[in-house]
Parts: structure tokens; sequence; C-alpha cells
């Protein structure tokens, strides 16, 4: 682990996590607070909590990162598969020394933030996902083609955004085949049994409207997923279905997102 900076903040810490063949751009306000680890889009950056993180304030220990090739300063890797993904989430807690953890993820991070928490129940105080991890089968040939179609059509200018670190140091064919992946761990058959399987405290904040590449009710129709899961599964529970669309529910319900994990951590379960 290498250390790049401080803020004015004495106590936050800024740096390098190097995990597998990479190297992972950390932010940690460090504190007593609850640690609280935010899992970002696929292809999105830490900058996206801001709002979330200002509103919660500095009772609460906040720790953001950069996904492999995301960002300005994470490094490319030759593995960005979803795995990947949840390895990042243990050797960003390792390195920072964090043993139990609230999650918080959007969109892919929201799946993320299921498995991790399915498979790390005495390491996880609970979770809250951000309009994602809805268990429905919305990939299909059709809809790979596109995606393939979609991100190949975006590759002209991408690289012309990756200095302001808005897109990421992938290929086209990279993003694809991370979406397209999403789409079948997201299948009711992959993601039902995480979900079901989950024993700490999950709360869901739900988007409406639509997402980047959906159409018509497509997004409204894999959202209504959701429904079946929280039948079964008592510790999973709506929090908040919010007006915004996926794109933007950072950015305009970032306080339906706070108060989503005030309510998690407010459990016994967290022991506050």
């Amino acid at each position: 682990m290498t250390k790049n900076s401080t803020s004015a903040t004495s106590s936050q810490w800024t740096g390098m996590v190097p995990v597998d063949d990479t190297a992972l751009a950390v932010t940690d306000t460090d504190g007593p607070g609850i640690p609280v680890v935010y899992l970002n889009g696929q292809f999105a950056t830490q900058g996206y909590w801001r709002r979330v993180v200002a509103e919660l304030g500095t009772t609460w220990r906040h720790i953001t990162y950069d996904e492999r090739a995301r960002g300005r300063k994470s490094k490319r890797s030759a593995d960005y598969s979803f795995e990947a993904a949840v390895r990042d989430v243990d050797a960003v807690l390792a390195a920072r020394g964090v043993d139990r953890a609230l999650l918080v993820g959007w969109s892919y991070g929201a799946v993320v933030a299921a498995h991790w928490a399915g498979r790390n129940p005495e390491r996880c105080l609970g979770a809250v996902l951000v309009d994602g991890a809805f268990p429905y089968d919305w990939l299909d040939e059709a809809m790979e083609q596109r995606i393939r179609k979609l991100f190949r059509r975006m590759s002209w200018f991408m690289p012309l955004l990756r200095p302001t670190g808005i897109t990421p140091r992938m290929t086209a064919e990279e993003q694809a085949d991370s979406n397209i992946e999403l789409g079948r761990l997201s299948r009711e058959r992959e993601l039902g049994p995480v979900l079901d399987g989950i024993t700490v405290p999950v709360r869901y904040v739900v988007a409406s409207g639509t997402s980047l590449g959906s159409r018509g009710d497509e997004q409204e129709r894999i959202r209504a997923g959701l429904d079946a899961v929280t039948a079964r599964n008592p510790n999973i529970r709506i929090s908040a279905k919010v007006a915004g669309n996926h794109g933007a529910i950072l950015r305009k319900d970032f306080r339906a997102v706070a108060d989503a994990l005030r309510e998690v951590a407010a459990l016994d379960h967290v022991g506050r």
C-alpha cells in the first residue's frame, strides 16, 4: 500500500492499494465511526458518492475507491471480471485495517455488495443496494448484441474523456464483456439464491424510469423482480422508491440513500 497524499482533514487518507496486477485509488476518512464501503456503478467513480458522504457527515467512516481502470488513478488490469471486483472489496478492507463494515453499492456495485454480504455474514454489518441487484432474466442474444453495439458506438469519444476520469481506461469490448457478465449474474437462477441466502440486514433504494440503454418500461420490469425476494427473505426490505432515474439517483436522491444507511445502522445487528 502506497500513500499519495493527505487532505486538509489530518485523519483522512488517500493512496493506492495494490491488488493482483493492479492498484486502486482509495480514500478513507478514518475515525471511530461505523465503516461504510461505497461500491461504484460499473464504470463510475468514487466521486458519485460525495453527496451521500456529505449528508452522513463526519460521525461515519467513509471508504471510497475507484475500481480497476476507473477514475484518474486506478491502474489497468488483465482481469475486469466480477470476481475480481469482489476480491477488491477484501483488498481495500485489509489495506485499511477494517474487519467489519457496512456496504452500500449502486447499480453494478449493488450486485458486488450483495455477493460480498452473502459470502461474509460475520464481517458485513449490513448493506444498502441502490437501484441494482434485481434478479431478472434481461439478457438474451438480442440484448447482448445491443450492448456490444452500444459500446462500439461510444468507443470513438470515450478516449477523449479518459483524462478527466469520467470514462474507464478499458476497451469497448472489455466494457461490453463486463456488462454482459453482469446480465448473466443477474438472472433469477443466479442472483435469486444469492439474495435468499443473505442473513444480514439489507435495504434497497429503488429508482424510477429508465437507465442507459434501456427501452420503454424495461427497467421497471427488471425492478419488479425484487418483489419475490422481499417476500422470501425477511432480512431484505425496500427502504425507498424515489423519483430519480437510475443515472441521477445518487445526485437527486442522496438523502434517501443516507436514510437507508442510517436505517441499517440503527438495527441491533450493528450494535447501535
